[in-house]
């Protein structure tokens, strides 16, 4: 009997470390997808940021660019969220249109937020929720 409630418990979730390498992983693989070029971290994440209650959460963003330099803001986040289906599941939390899109995933306790400037420059960062 102790054995089942050990186990049980055990599959609470991911960490905030392990959810902020799956962040990693989706946001440099969408560029990949996207084909952009001169891709740049700029938010390398990697550290826990304190949400209270023993709880964290991670960031990782990055940008590129496209080839067509004369892309949109929301042509070019169409085309990472096009991508991103390629990558993984996400679904449309906030679209507004000609705004940032913020995409969640429940399985995987991440947000990606699109937010490219247009001129032909994607940008994409992310973050976890908060998480032990």
């Amino acid at each position: 009997m102790a054995l089942l409630a050990v186990s049980g418990c055990a599959d609470s979730g991911p960490t905030a470390a392990e959810a902020g390498e799956t962040l990693k992983s989706h946001i440099t693989e969408l560029m990949k997808e996207r084909h952009a070029l001169d891709v740049r971290i700029t938010d390398s994440g990697g550290r826990d940021i304190p949400c209270g209650e023993g709880r964290a959460k991670r960031t990782f963003a990055a940008v590129g660019r496209d080839p067509a330099e004369s892309r949109g803001g929301d042509n070019l986040n169409d085309l990472l969220l096009g991508a991103l289906s390629r990558v993984a599941f996400y679904r449309i939390a906030e679209d507004r249109g000609n705004a940032p899109i913020r995409l969640a995933s429940d399985d995987y306790k991440t947000v990606i937020i699109l937010e490219s400037p247009g001129n032909g420059r994607y940008a994409v960062r992310g973050e976890t929720e908060c998480l032990p």
